[in-house]
């Protein structure tokens, strides 16, 4: 067995296997670790939470980086009208440990002092991680803001934000007397910490060499742009000349283009799904010099979020335990259901759920844009249905923040649909396991992968799907899931959204509600299918071994 890189006081307790013995310093804004660690905003979160753990399990010489948000991203609530609410509340997490390292960076012209705290990897069972924080009284007002707030809506601060993880993150290791074989970015927010190795580097090769980058965003403009000045008084090029910088990451214009300079500045790179492999590769195969793109498969850890007693049951095939558990965990939920809303549901009663961040490409309003078919659907008394919704708007997206409400006041007259608020990582879980259908709403190509329906398989709920992200991987319809059939690409939008909602009601009323009430056998059948598929292709063990074998090792 090999050590790991890290100084003895932080290394884990066991030794490294010696198939990832090369050392990996992974960057990333958010992690959802633990319901009581509130520092991540949604699916990019969730999926670094589960590569923490998954290195873990294998003995990977692995360190995560992130930033220790004192205000989280929100505390999600309602108003006295019911309506969401947003919270920013300190978190004072007793379990982060003082490392004795703190440093300063020079942020917009003026100093900033940043402390690390540690996370052992055996309080939650993660690598070894560290969390920087600006958040101190020694700092003046703006510094102490840097890390308050994940994603916050200011520019200048975001900006900050991204200095504080990439090239706070490279200080921390200098700090420590310890470098990393390989430096990851998971997304682009910490690209200052390859400008800051570039600083140091005789070439772009040396530092090219040194980093790998993963991209999650499959349209270009939605890959983050600041203004080039900005970044520059930001502190992001450091000592070095604009001109040295552009030449390095071949940009010109007036924007700094976040994703196109990890690009620049990777060996390797990757998609999260086979199919935003290929539309990465595409997106980009106008620019020169960037890193090569290959995909891996995003992916869940299966020990964290798999219920117990369904996974034994899955294990040994007993589709009676299945469906026994099933109901219990409905009448979990729907505890808080009734807590929120004090609407009852019933367990035996069809329930189909739509939870995730809210964000517009996702739709998800899509079932209610025909108000007759939305009011038919809901008013069945044979074979009904109930539905629920939950997710996190980003907190200053006022359109995502309308659709939020919206759908509060429409479900309001119905015992049988709610929204629900609070959507951290306990009321996912339950949603997953209280929920026979998992409904994912995004537009075709729009989804770099989507992860919240493999902890739905993981747990007897059966995907409604439009073809998109990690669903083409996984998808047999009728076998293991329910497929919406690709809209004609030359439909406009209003056209394709009408298109996939009628194909949506087809399918629930014609094929899911059928099977459920008048063939139960065969839904818990598909149900174990289903069960069966998502493991261990979308487990966060195999993901973790393929960064390895396609990145870090290439």
């Amino acid at each position: 067995m090999s050590a790991s890189f890290l100084p003895q006081r932080f290394a884990p307790e066991s030794a490294i296997d010696p198939a990832y013995a090369k050392s990996i310093a992974y960057f990333s804004m958010e992690y959802a670790i633990d319901p009581s660690f509130k520092i991540y905003s949604g699916g990019l979160g969730f999926l670094a939470g589960s590569h923490m753990r998954s290195a873990a399990a294998l003995k990977q010489n692995l360190c995560g980086i992130g930033i220790y948000w004192t205000c989280g991203y929100y505390n999600q609530s309602r108003g006295d009208g019911r309506e969401m609410a947003v919270q920013f509340r300190r978190k004072h997490p007793a379990f982060l440990r003082e490392t004795g390292v703190q440093f300063s960076l020079r942020i917009f012209d003026r100093d900033v002092l940043v402390r690390a705290l540690f996370l052992p990897g055996d309080v939650f069972g993660t690598v070894p991680m560290f969390f920087l924080t600006t958040d101190m009284e020694e700092n003046d007002a703006f510094g102490r803001n840097i890390t308050q707030r994940l994603y916050d809506h200011d520019a200048n601060t975001r900006l900050a934000q991204y200095l504080v993880l990439g090239k706070g993150g490279m200080r921390l290791l200098e700090e420590l007397g310890v470098a990393a074989d390989v430096y990851h970015l998971n997304e682009a927010h910490g690209v200052s910490a390859a400008l800051h190795c570039f600083e140091k580097a005789e070439s772009v090769a040396q530092v090219r060499e040194k980093f790998v980058f993963t991209t999650h965003t499959p349209e270009e403009s939605g890959n983050e742009k600041s203004d080039f000045s900005q970044v520059k008084r930001a502190g992001f090029f450091g000592g070095m000349t604009e001109e040295k910088v552009r030449a390095a990451i071949g940009q010109n214009g007036d924007l700094f283009h976040h994703s196109l300079a990890a690009l620049k500045l990777s060996h390797r790179a990757n998609g999260v799904s086979q199919l935003h492999g290929e539309v990465a590769r595409k997106m980009w195969q106008a620019e020169k010099d960037i890193a090569p793109i290959t995909h891996i498969t995003n992916a869940q850890n299966q020990k964290y979020w798999a219920d117990s007693i369904l996974e034994n049951a899955r294990l040994r095939g007993d589709i009676e335990s299945l469906r026994k558990r099933k109901r219990e965990l409905k009448e979990r939920l729907f505890r808080e259901v009734a807590d929120q809303s004090g609407k009852l549901m019933d367990p035996d009663v069809l329930t189909i759920v739509w939870a995730r961040r809210f964000a517009a490409y996702k739709r998800a309003d899509l079932l209610t844009r025909d108000q007759k078919m939305f009011r038919e659907l809901l008013s069945r008394s044979d074979q009904p249905v109930q539905l629920i919704w939950a997710g996190k708007p980003y907190p200053f997206d006022y359109d995502a923040i309308e659709t939020f409400n919206h759908l509060i006041q429409l479900t309001e007259p119905y015992p049988n649909a709610t929204v629900l608020v609070g959507y951290e990582l306990d009321l996912s879980r339950d949603l997953k396991n209280g929920s026979d259908v998992w409904l994912n709403t995004p537009i075709v190509t729009r989804e770099a992968s989507g992860t919240s329906g493999m902890t739905a398989a993981m747990n007897g709920s059966l995907n409604v799907s439009t073809w998109d992200g990690w669903i083409c991987e996984f998808g047999q319809d009728g076998k293991n899931s329910f497929i919406v059939p690709v809209a004609d690409p030359s439909l406009t939008p209003a056209q394709r959204d009408l298109a996939d909602m009628q194909q949506i009601y087809q399918i629930l009323t014609n094929k899911v509600c059928p099977m459920y009430y008048q063939q139960p056998d065969q839904w818990w059948r598909m149900v174990l299918q289903s069960m069966n598929d998502v493991v261990p292709a979308f487990d966060s063990d195999r993901m973790a071994r393929e960064y390895y074998e396609k990145l870090y090792l290439a």
